[in-house]
């Protein structure tokens, strides 16, 4: 059978030159959301990423092909990764490890003021357990470099006991390995839709980390797609967050050998939705959830899809995407994290 990503490095060669780990086989779905669309006056359709495969799924499975890719290159023996208690990339990471024979060593951080027994044991967390990866906690949630920090002190004193980790950084001062994933995703999309016959006039996209935004963006620049790609900030406030999705997006298409065709105007970011905080669940994320499982049985969850979702219906709602427009919603999962979720999302129903 042929592999898909052969089309994609038809698109990006650039992407040859940094290791990769497969972890999926087939271009995830591209569906319409009809009812939800017509009740915003636009065209709206989904791209499926919840539904990659490897443990419930979600975006992060792309980055972790290039990241896992670097621990596999260097034959390493364990990995470790830092994220909120709901993680979902933590979960996926633990399990591409796991997938791939290593040892997955998690570091949890408080990033939400959030203590009910939901949170802490359900959703993400459970399944952390029965990955049996070994869970460590952080207490300055907010405080990105100490703990990428904190990562490569529990890494060094792994190698004292003479193992092999790899660490995964997500910290703004290391390089964006992960967004090669969705500078390849844009690829993907970009060939469904000329396979259909038609292009969306926006994309819209979670923009935490910056990794799946400014990839996407990179790559839908680098062969030349000039879609306008909306960022629904989930974790920073607009101004933050333009600064730090325009940063990586430079260094990505950098990576790819592009990166004379991007301007600053090209990073759109929207944070609406985002008090009163990152993982915190607000009226318009409960009713963007609500809608979409009411009229297209599509569940999102409280942090990155369901607050990307509401992030659109404010675009559409306000004007920014007109009426009639095509919009294509990148569905990035998290469905774990719906039951960490339980108390907040019983008084929102």
């Amino acid at each position: 059978m042929p592999d898909p990503f052969d089309a994609v490095l038809q698109d990006l060669p650039g992407l040859c030159a940094f290791p990769r780990t497969p972890l999926f086989s087939e271009p995830t779905l591209l569906e319409p959301m009809a009812r939800l669309g017509m009740g915003l006056g636009i065209r709206l359709d989904i791209k499926r990423d919840d539904t990659l495969p490897l443990v419930m799924g979600g975006n992060k499975v792309r980055q972790l092909e290039f990241y896992l890719g670097a621990a596999a290159a260097m034959k390493a023996d364990t990995v470790l990764i830092t994220g909120a208690v709901q993680s979902n990339f933590v979960r996926l990471c633990a399990a591409g490890a796991r997938k791939l024979g290593m040892m997955p060593v998690v570091q949890l951080e408080d990033r939400v003021p959030k203590d009910d027994i939901f949170y802490n044991s359900s959703g993400n967390v459970l399944l952390l357990k029965m990955l049996g990866a070994e869970i460590v906690h952080f207490s300055e949630g907010e405080n990105e470099a100490a703990a990428d920090a904190n990562l490569d002190r529990l890494a060094q004193e792994l190698r004292e006991k003479g193992r092999n980790p790899y660490v995964v950084h997500l910290g703004i001062d290391h390089p964006p390995i992960g967004g090669l994933g969705y500078a390849a995703a844009a690829c993907e999309l970009h060939r469904q839709y000329h396979a259909a016959g038609s292009l969306p006039d926006s994309i819209v996209i979670p923009s935490g980390s910056g990794l799946t935004h400014a990839g996407f963006l990179a790559g839908a620049r680098a062969i030349g797609w000039q879609v306008p790609v909306w960022g629904v900030c989930v974790r920073r406030d607009a101004g933050q967050q333009h600064q730090r999705v325009l940063r990586r997006v430079r260094e990505i298409a950098g990576m790819l050998g592009h990166g004379d065709k991007l301007r600053d105007s090209d990073v759109k970011v929207d944070d609406t939705c985002l008090a009163p905080g990152y993982g915190r669940l607000n009226d318009h994320v409960a009713e963007a959830m609500r809608l979409a499982a009411h009229k297209e049985a599509i569940l999102t969850d409280p942090v990155y899809s369901g607050r990307t979702l509401a992030g659109l219906i404010h675009l559409a709602r306000s004007g920014a995407i007109q009426p009639g427009q095509r919009v294509t919603f990148i569905h990035t999962g998290g469905t774990p994290a719906i039951f960490g979720y339980q108390y907040d999302l019983g008084s929102a129903s």
